[in-house]
């Protein structure tokens, strides 16, 4: 069997470094297409060398600009290599809810190619979220559907969608698994290692477009009696110089998935915009502060491991800091996610 695995992106990578490595030792033959969603090496190459995941086949070097050129851009890409190639793809494989995977995905409806979607009926009901579209969009052209949760199955069904329908789990808690220990091994900077810090993470532009609202999170975190710890988004480089940074913020640069595990596995809490990191917050028995309206990994709010904060930040960042979360409770699967995934589509 011959899969063309499509991706771009850092969540993307690490899913594909669970997924991958199955892949290899079930025999199934797999070639990984970069549409170069990502391209800045910190978001990148990074990932591919400390996951050890494949070297891409080639990369489509679509690189960022606005969400339709962009996609465009990546569909042109994709459809022209599935035609020139040389192979027959059995099947086509994405991950999550980016423009990659939107873009492959509406190219393998179109030549007619099964679509396998990794993270299937994820919905945070907020359409004004171009993931939301996207992993929508994709949901309603795959022929298998590999669902995280429960709710992910049910969201599917509400909206008729039943057949080739798997409830998987989640392969980041496989990549978890995998990776944590050797993570953990790992020294912090040195401005860590005699006090406790938060680590802090923003991308969104709902929360970094408009200088009013970063500069609120900014000052709020800025009162928190710790440290914090952000390593910044390459797409927030060049905004930062119109902040006061606070005193007792330490600026990086984007860190690698494994510094990541490390850094959170040894923090206080998280305080994020980010969809995957509110997992691995979870996983790790860490509270969390999701700086948004809604989130599509539902499961993490119960109990209050998990807290959504949108305004009035000062107040609020520290309350749900602070707040116990109940009983922790396994979620999203026991970590064989990607077997399982291997094993239906043979």
């Amino acid at each position: 069997m011959n899969i063309l695995t499509v991706l771009g992106a850092r969540p993307q990578f690490i899913k594909a470094a669970a997924v991958s490595q199955v892949f290899l030792a079930e025999g199934i033959e797999e070639d990984i297409l970069h549409t170069g969603q990502h391209f800045d090496d910190e978001m990148d190459r990074v990932f591919f060398d400390e996951l050890e995941i494949p070297h891409p086949i080639k990369n489509l070097s679509a690189g960022g600009g606005h969400h339709g050129a962009q996609t465009a851009k990546m569909m042109i890409g994709i459809e022209s290599f599935i035609l020139d190639s040389k192979k027959k793809y059995d099947r086509v494989l994405v991950y999550g809810d980016t423009n990659s995977t939107l873009a492959a995905a509406l190219v393998s409806a179109k030549l007619q190619i099964p679509l396998a979607h990794v993270e299937a009926g994820l919905r945070s009901h907020n359409l004004a979220m171009p993931e939301e579209i996207n992993r929508k969009l994709t949901d309603h052209v795959s022929q298998f559907l590999f669902c995280p949760s429960d709710q992910a199955v049910q969201n599917l069904k509400s909206e008729g969608i039943t057949d080739a329908v798997y409830l998987s789990g989640d392969v980041m808690l496989d990549a978890l698994n995998r990776f944590k220990p050797k993570a953990i091994q790992r020294s912090l900077p040195g401005e860590l290692h005699e006090e406790g810090y938060y680590l802090f993470t923003v991308h969104r532009p709902y929360n970094t477009d408009q200088a009013s609202r970063l500069g609120e999170i900014l000052c709020a975190i800025g009162e928190l009696p710790y440290r914090v710890f952000w390593p910044v988004h390459p797409r927030l480089k060049s905004k930062l110089h119109a902040f006061e940074i606070p005193k007792n913020v330490l600026l990086s640069n984007p860190v690698g998935y494994l510094d990541t595990l490390n850094l959170l596995s040894k923090s206080i809490a998280l305080i994020t915009d980010s969809g995957g990191m509110q997992k691995e917050a979870y996983w790790m028995q860490k509270n969390c502060v999701t700086l948004r309206s809604e989130t599509e990994w539902t499961e993490t709010l119960e109990r209050g491991w998990n807290q959504l904060v949108v305004n009035d930040y000062k107040t609020n960042i520290p309350r749900a800091l602070q707040s116990k979360p109940g009983e922790w409770m396994p979620k999203y699967g026991n970590g064989q996610a990607a077997k399982l995934i291997a094993e239906t589509l043979k």
